[in-house]
């Protein structure tokens, strides 16, 4: 699964586009991006130090907040992520981003149906998502193979049968897995989202 580390949804209003742009200049993008470099170079308890600020000066801001998911999921707090993917999607239902990266958490956590209903919100708020799309495709695929596996013990006679399925679905995983460990120090937990664009 992948994992975002950048948050844009095209689906804000243009009017708190606009908003937001005016009263953010270039130093807020380089702040965000400052942090960012930190998470994607391994450098998440400092990231999260320089973050702490950023959320008290602007609680409500939600860029600030799910850059604290990624670097806390990067730093292998998944409770803390996850409590923070999950008030996102509270405070913020039109971004898809939250809703991936608490889709890759639940995967991790092999919540299967979590992680599903989590990415069919995700492109619920934006249907042309194509990472949620790619992330629900492998939940399917590992749910799948827990079907028919449980199939397969339940009816031992008809394990033959079922056992090429078991198997083919078995090898998709594998093979999707070194894509995964290839990526970014920010997308590595599977294929979580990018941080949500909230103040372009």
């Amino acid at each position: 699964m992948k994992l975002v580390s950048r948050l844009f949804s095209p689906l804000m209003p243009r009017a708190a586009l606009l908003a937001l742009a005016l009263n953010c200049g270039a130093a807020y993008a380089d702040e965000y991006a400052a942090v960012e470099k930190l998470i994607q170079s391994g450098q998440t308890a400092l990231a999260l130090e320089q973050l702490e600020p950023k959320i008290q000066q602007e609680p409500r801001d939600p860029q600030w907040r799910f850059l604290q998911g990624v670097a806390q999921m990067n730093a292998g707090q998944r409770d803390d992520a996850t409590a923070t993917f999950e008030k996102l999607v509270q405070e913020y239902p039109e971004l898809p981003e939250p809703y991936n990266n608490l889709a890759v958490l639940y995967a991790q956590n092999n919540q299967l149906e979590k992680a599903s209903r989590a990415l069919q919100d995700a492109v619920r708020a934006n249907p042309g998502y194509a990472t949620a799309y790619e992330n629900l495709g492998d939940i399917y695929i590992r749910l799948a193979e827990q079907s028919l596996s449980k199939a397969s013990s339940l009816a031992p006679t008809q394990q033959a049968r079922l056992q090429p399925k078991i198997s083919s679905l078995r090898l998709l995983v594998t093979r999707a897995q070194p894509a995964a460990a290839a990526a970014p120090a920010a997308a590595a937990p599977a294929a979580p989202a990018a941080a949500p664009d909230a103040k372009k």
